[in-house]
């Protein structure tokens, strides 16, 4: 079967074996922002020379921007609910092969909005089979961050934060971003940032410190974004879970480790996972849905 991760801004499809063992990979820059409704023509693209027949693809594009909508499942939820709200495209989609999209997740936030998530839930799923019974938490960095908790093999609720999205604004479109120049990641500048986030001062008056601290020499130009992120990685962390939950990262390497050596700054302990993780949990998806994978 070929699993297809489509999201925002990427889109990566992974050809599996019978027993979901990854055999190819490929990868391309057509996310939904840059498709405009040529799915068919792009994923037939990407695709192309591959025989398996079967296709099942989870993130946006089971969106109301993507191919087809498919409705959330309501948290809380395990693969086999995931599976049961899976939906099938139409027989003439894509040259007889036979596509699956995957729904997103969706809960109510701690009485105050709706949340909700696509592509990340296929993630969780590659993640669920291996955990052992129990609570644990489960943290997915990135653009729009989420924090999910998860119970005896089931996602119970789950909160997302814009963390990614708002360094990519203040990096680009404040004032903070006049003074940062462009550097490899500082580990110390960071440090500092995240160890800033846990001191319980103002989250607002904090970021107007990274400004401050360059124009009074504490920080140089090139530790700013370090800094930054930093600042914001940790703001994020105040709200990890209980402080006896394990926590389990999946992300890609750089933005795990980031994360990895941010929880331990503030005391804890964390595994982390790769991204390819998407694979696996679409392909337990195809098999708890009896798809011929």
């Amino acid at each position: 079967m070929i699993a297809v991760d489509w999201g925002t801004t990427s889109l990566r499809a992974f050809l599996l074996d019978e027993g979901g063992q990854v055999v190819d990979v490929r990868r391309s820059e057509q996310g939904l922002l840059q498709v405009a409704g040529r799915f068919a023509e792009v994923l037939d693209s990407l695709i192309g020379g591959w025989d398996a027949r079967l296709v099942v693809m989870a993130g946006m594009v089971g969106s109301r921007q993507g191919w087809h909508e498919v409705p959330y499942v309501a948290a809380p939820a395990g693969v086999s609910d995931i599976a049961a709200g899976m939906q099938a495209l139409p027989d003439d989609a894509l040259h007889g092969r036979e596509l699956w999209l995957v729904p997103g997740l969706q809960c109510e936030g701690a009485g105050r909005v709706p949340d909700v998530m696509r592509g990340e839930e296929a993630q969780l799923c590659g993640l669920l089979s291996v955990l052992e019974v129990g609570a644990c938490q489960v943290l997915l960095p990135g653009t729009h961050s989420k924090h999910v908790q998860v119970v005896d093999g089931r996602v119970e609720r789950f909160a997302t934060f814009m963390t990614g999205e708002l360094y990519a604004v203040l990096r680009q479109h404040s004032l903070l971003g006049r003074m940062m120049v462009d550097a490899p990641h500082d580990d110390d500048a960071f440090a500092q940032g995240v160890l800033m986030a846990s001191n319980g001062g103002n989250p607002l008056h904090d970021l107007f410190g990274v400004r401050t601290r360059a124009l009074f020499g504490q920080l140089a130009p090139e530790q700013l974004s370090s800094y930054l992120s930093g600042l914001l990685i940790g703001l994020e962390l105040a709200g990890a879970g209980e402080r006896g939950d394990h926590l389990h990262v999946i992300a890609s390497a750089a933005l795990a480790q980031r994360y990895v050596a941010a929880l331990a700054l503030l005391g804890r302990q964390a595994t982390s996972h790769g991204e390819a993780l998407v694979a696996r949990g679409i392909h337990q998806l195809a098999c708890a849905r009896e798809l011929p994978v």
